[in-house]
Parts: structure tokens; C-alpha cells; sequence
């Protein structure tokens, strides 16, 4: 049926998918399981939450209700119970909504799970109704922040400019730096129900970060997404440090020997760690980090502490990142770390899974991956929006925009394919 992407299900909000929820929930509850549930600031939220809850009920189960909370915090509460569930799309526009689903480790649904879900979906097999469920209310935004401060601390000196983009975040990350010891100037820190900014914490979203920090002599600056299962940085000069950056400087901190990320990052992490690289998705990273790695995460902002949790915890990398940048001179750091040109892009086409196919991929969202003689070539659909995506990378800038033309190229060739056979 193909119901979930590269994480969890999500799709512009609608009917259908309050009945997913619904058919989810009946799935999840069987055998009077417990299910840990939250959900980001969306307006449809509560509508979901409620569905999925039905479905639990229904089938005997028992929901824990975190209200709305961050994923990484539902996915570390999941350690109490059988599984978790998040009602989000994360980084995807406001009309969008959707379901993460977590195992008690933290991980997201391996695709075992997801493909055992679409199956009993697709035969509209479900639990009889029995009605005898339970639904309480938990905090587990406390828990979550107290395992963080167990680990984290800030000197006085410390400030920090957070951006929550008016998701989960707000109700975790703001508080954490002051019971830490910094201080924190939070915007868009409240769950209205709409995004000031569009909620990926991409460069071109936090035009308005740079500024801010340097006025207010920050030691470092951080943005959020919608469910803050991301996190992205900037220094104390107000540059944004990219994904790819990030992961190396994860790595270095934590004296990551064994790195685990996806096919999209950059080669310069091979310069700091052995790697072992998964499709681009935090699920297919969390599931290799269960049996290998120090640390993980992809250039997206998903960033995993296999110690801590297997889900990408934003607010474990807000505080951790703080801290490196209350002991760590980031931006002398940042000039002096390996780089190499990555370029990005991305195509809007509804087609995008027949074009991947047209192009030889066995998976659209896997995509395919063409090395190069000093770079490579990605080419893959996205799992959470009508999109093909292409990443570059290359030794030198020229070959990198030689590999993007290429990728565009490739990108072409499959479109016309489909359309001839259309």
C-alpha cells in the first residue's frame, strides 16, 4: 500500500488519513498493549490524536497521553511501554500531518513492522472491538529533560538564541537551558497552531537568526522543527553550520570512533570516523546504530545518541550543542574543519515514483547513487512530499555543479520515459 515513507506516514491532511490513524490505533492496541502518544502543535492534531486513541481503546489497549510534546520525547517515554506513537509531519508545511511509530529502544518502526501495518491495512483485518481501554494522562515532557540535564550543563556565561518555529519544542527546549544554567532567548516559542516561519530548519527559513545573535553576543544560536526531532546550529558569528558540518562536529565531541549516516552526507565525515552509510531516512539509521555505531545522524538535522535514545533527539543535540559552544571556539573550529562542495536541489513531480522506477531504481525513496571520479551523484524521490530530490558532491566546486547538471540530466531523461509511456 505503501503508507509509510522515509519516516512514518505523512500526507496532507483529510479524511483518509483520520481513518488511517483510527485503523493504526486498532493495529497498535491489540492485545491490550500500551501505547505511549503525543503530538506536534498542528491544529489537526487533537483530531488524529483522537482517532488513533479510538483505535486503542477499541481494540483493549491502554494510551498514555504526553498531549503536545516533541517526538524524541514520546520516543524516550516508549522505554515504559510497548510502543510509541507521535502524531506529526514534522518538518513538512502546515497542511500536512501524519504518524511516527517507535519501538521501546527508541527506533522507529523497522520496515518489518511498517510492511506488517499496510498488510493487515490492506486487508481490513482489525481486532474486534471490545471498548475495554484506558487512557491516561502522563507528563513526559519531565523525564525527558531530566535524563538531558543528567548529562548537560551550561556555565552562566552561556546564551543561547532558540528558534522553536512553533513546534513541540517550545515546551521543552527554552526551559532545559535555564534549569542548565544558560540563558536563552526563545522566538516563535509558543504552540499556536501555526508556523511563523516554514518549520524546516533550513538557512534560507532563519534569515532572521544571524542578527540576533550577534546583538545579543550569543554563544551560539539553534532552530527546530515542527515535532523537533531536528536540530540545526549556528556559531557565535551567526553563521549557519551546516548538516554535514554538524555531523562532524558530533563526531569529534563525542569521540565517535564508528559513525553511522546516510548516502546523502558529505565524504568529510570518512575524514573523522569509520562510517557505514543507509538510505537518507533517521529510520534506516536508527535501525543500523541498534547493532553498530557510536553516533549517527543525516545532514538533515536528525541527529541519534544511540547511549541516549535510537530516535534523532533535537533537544539532547540543542543542549549538547549549546554546551560545545560554551567550551569550543565553533567558528575557529568551522574554518578549519574539512569541506567539501555539497550542492542540493530538488524537482516537484507528481510522478516521482514511476520516474525513480524509469530510471533503474528498485526503490524510489532509496533512490540511486552514482559515483563519480572525485564525487557522487544522488538521486532519489522524496517519502514525505511530491518531490525529486538531487545531491551532489564533489572535490572541487566546478565538478559539483558538473554532477548537478548531470543529476538534472538523468532527472530528465526519466520524466520523458514515463511520459512516452503514458
Amino acid at each position: 500500500m505503501g503508507l509509510f515513507g522515509s519516516s512514518g506516514i505523512r500526507r496532507e491532511f483529510s479524511s483518509s488519513l483520520v481513518e488511517i490513524c483510527l485503523r493504526v490505533g486498532q493495529i497498535m492496541g491489540e492485545g491490550a498493549q500500551t501505547v505511549i502518544l503525543g503530538r506536534d502543535a498542528r491544529t489537526t492534531g487533537p483530531l488524529l490524536a483522537h482517532a488513533f486513541s479510538a483505535g486503542i481503546l477499541g481494540s483493549g489497549g491502554c494510551v498514555w497521553d504526553g498531549g503536545v510534546a516533541p517526538t524524541p520525547t514520546v520516543a524516550y517515554a516508549t522505554r515504559d511501554a510497548s510502543a510509541g506513537a507521535m502524531i506529526t509531519a514534522s518538518h513538512n508545511p502546515e497542511p500536512y500531518n501524519g504518524i511516527k511509530l517507535f519501538n521501546p529502544d527508541g527506533s522507529s518502526f523497522f520496515l518489518s513492522q511498517q510492511s506488517e501495518i499496510e498488510e493487515r491495512i490492506g486487508s481490513g483485518v482489525y481486532p474486534p472491538v471490545t471498548g475495554r481501554g484506558r487512557n491516561d494522562r502522563r507528563d513526559i515532557v519531565t523525564p525527558h529533560m531530566d535524563a538531558i540535564l543528567g548529562k548537560i550543563s551550561l556555565p552562566s556565561k552561556s546564551r543561547i538564541v532558540l528558534d522553536c518555529g512553533n513546534g513541540a519544542g517550545s515546551v521543552i527546549t527554552p526551559r532545559l537551558f535555564g534549569a542548565a544554567g544558560g540563558k536563552c532567548l526563545a522566538v516563535n516559542a509558543n504552540v499556536c497552531g501555526r508556523f511563523a516561519r516554514p518549520s524546516e530548519p533550513l538557512e534560507e527559513n532563519l534569515h532572521h537568526l544571524p542578527s540576533l545573535i550577534r546583538e545579543n553576543s550569543a554563544t551560539c544560536g539553534i532552530a527546530h522543527d515542527g515535532d523537533a526531532d531536528r536540530m540545526m546550529g549556528f556559531d557565535a558569528k551567526g553563521r549557519y553550520i551546516s548538516g554535514d558540518m554538524m555531523l562532524m562536529l558530533f563526531a569529534e565531541w563525542l569521540g565517535a570512533k564508528k559513525v553511522v549516516t546516510t548516502f546523502d552526507a558529505s565524504m568529510a565525515i570518512e575524514e573523522v570516523a569509520e562510517v557505514q552509510r543507509t538510505p537518507v531516512g533517521d529510520s534506516f539509521v536508527s535501525e543500523r546504530l541498534a547493532s553498530w555505531g557510536d553516533f549517527g545522524g543525516e545532514p538533515s538535522g536528525s541527529w541519534i545518541f544511540p547511549d541516549h535514545s535510537l530516535c534523532p533527539d533535537g533537544i539532547y543535540a540543542a543542549g549538547l550543542f549549546a554546551m560545545i559552544a560554551s567550551e569550543w571556539d565553533v567558528a575557529e573550529w568551522y574554518d578549519t574543519a574539512p569541506q567539501y562542495p555539497v550542492l542540493r536541489d530538488s524537482v516537484r513531480c507528481v510522478d516521482a515514483p514511476a520516474v525513480m522506477k524509469a530510471l533503474g531504481a528498485e526503490s524510489p525513496t532509496i533512490g540511486l547513487r552514482r559515483e563519480q571520479e572525485n564525487g557522487w551523484i544522488l538521486i532519489r524521490a522524496s517519502g514525505t512530499e511530491p518531490k525529486i530530490r538531487l545531491t551532489v558532491e564533489a572535490q572541487e566546486k566546478a565538478d559539483a555543479k558538473k554532477y548537478l547538471e548531470i543529476g538534472h540530466s538523468l532527472l530528465r531523461e526519466g520524466i520523458t520515459k514515463i511520459r512516452k509511456e503514458q
